[in-house]
């Protein structure tokens, strides 16, 4: 794929008991700062498929209620350019497992007032969506 069209990412915001699901990035775009679980979005599959199985894949939770949070233009991490999704759901069984150590060093739960910095470019405005219940979109340059 073309590093000149913007690229689809799901972004999940995972709650259990009042708390968010975050983990340490390694590796590509975003190194060292802390992100919710998500991906890109693969050819013909619906949002929620999507949402559910990037938790999976990436830490082995099973989760339910999805619901829509915000829409995000970014290019925080030039030259990738990516349309950002933002969701949350909530936790239903599974204990969080980095299962893929090359990309999230370790998945932990983290009270919406007491989050680790720095946090992804795109978490900020999904957690504004969260705690304020409004859906926007967002252009972020930078």
């Amino acid at each position: 794929m073309s590093e000149e069209r913007p690229r689809v990412g799901i972004g999940v915001l995972v709650m259990k008991d009042g708390k968010l699901l975050l983990g340490k990035r390694r590796g590509s775009h975003g190194a060292g700062e802390y992100a919710s679980p998500g991906g890109h979005l693969e050819h013909l599959e619906s949002f929620a498929d999507c949402a559910a199985r990037e938790v999976r894949e990436e830490t082995g939770l099973e989760v339910t209620n999805l619901r829509f949070l915000r829409v995000l233009n970014t290019i925080s991490y030039a030259p990738k350019h990516y349309i950002d999704l933002a969701f949350a759901c909530d936790w239903v069984s599974g204990e969080p497992t980095a299962r893929e150590p090359d990309k999230i060093e370790s998945w932990n739960w983290y009270a919406l007032d007491a989050l680790p910095a720095p946090l992804f470019a795109t978490l900020p405005t999904a957690l504004e969506a969260l705690t304020f219940g409004e859906r926007h979109a967002w252009d972020i340059q930078s």
